[in-house]
């Protein structure tokens, strides 16, 4: 089997139906969503039924605290107490790098612009992304297209019939995810420069993970056991922490320490 997967491999270019129609048939199908209890306590089996218990739950986890538009913005959410600074200029260099690195195996959105094509042609659409990306920034002004997802759902744990176990996936498109990653890094160096994040904060930072954050903590804790001290640990669980979080407390948060009006906006 090995020796006829090579000659196949071989022979892509000369015999691409065979090829593909070995693939087609080694691949594992996608399992359907198995049947789910509405809010009557119903088990419902149709696609667009399921589709709208899994929509109806996650709609209901947001709360109007979630979201804050820009008209109920007040003064020091814009201004902030320290200087702003305007966003940074985004280099034709650095976008044709994202490009580049895209991960071909990673969805589309629903713009269907496949990774696989921005990688190919990052030399002759890194130019026009960064005229793109700067004025969006600027402007901070987010792409309609930009805004749409397709959302599918992955199962947490317990009861798969249970819609709240799980949790929805927004494949969002793919120029707006690179542009994501240019805001990502202008809010990162602003919390670094203004000391923002914590020594203590592990989540979410480049080379701290879950397990350095375990090796810290029972390094220290086995410390002060040895050192005949009392050790209490409080372990704090917040559900739905992500989806229920307050924006504008966030972004009065970061206003306060100087992010710039236009990062604010997007």
């Amino acid at each position: 089997e090995a020796h006829f997967e090579l000659r196949m491999a071989s022979s892509v270019r000369d015999n691409k139906k065979c090829f593909y129609k070995y693939i087609n048939a080694r691949r594992k199908g996608k399992t359907s969503l198995c049947s789910l209890l509405d809010k009557g306590g119903n088990l419902v089996s149709a696609d667009e039924e399921k589709a709208e218990v899994l929509h109806a739950y996650f709609a209901s986890v947001f709360s109007g605290k979630t979201t804050c538009p820009q008209d109920t913005w007040t003064p020091g959410m814009v201004d902030g107490d320290r200087e702003q600074n305007g966003p940074p200029i985004i280099q034709e260099e650095a976008v044709k790098e994202l490009l580049k690195c895209l991960d071909v195996h990673k969805s589309m959105g629903p713009d269907r612009i496949h990774p696989r094509v921005m990688r190919e042609l990052a030399n002759e659409l890194a130019k026009p992304l960064s005229i793109i990306y700067q004025q969006s920034w600027l402007t901070g002004e987010v792409p309609d297209d930009w805004k749409l997802a397709n959302v599918i759902s992955i199962h947490k744990r317990s009861a798969k019939e249970d819609p709240g176990n799980y949790r929805p996936v927004s494949l969002t498109s793919v120029p707006g995810k690179i542009m994501e990653q240019f805001i990502l890094s202008a809010i990162t160096q602003n919390l670094q420069d203004g000391q923002g994040i914590r020594p203590s904060q592990y989540g979410f930072r480049r080379g701290r993970s879950c397990l350095t954050n375990l090796v810290t903590f029972y390094d220290q804790v086995t410390g002060l056991v040895d050192a005949g001290k009392a050790v209490d640990i409080v372990y704090l669980a917040i559900s739905k922490a992500f989806d229920t979080v307050s924006y504008s407390i966030l972004l009065g948060k970061l206003a306060a320490r100087g992010l710039d009006r236009s990062t604010l906006c997007w």
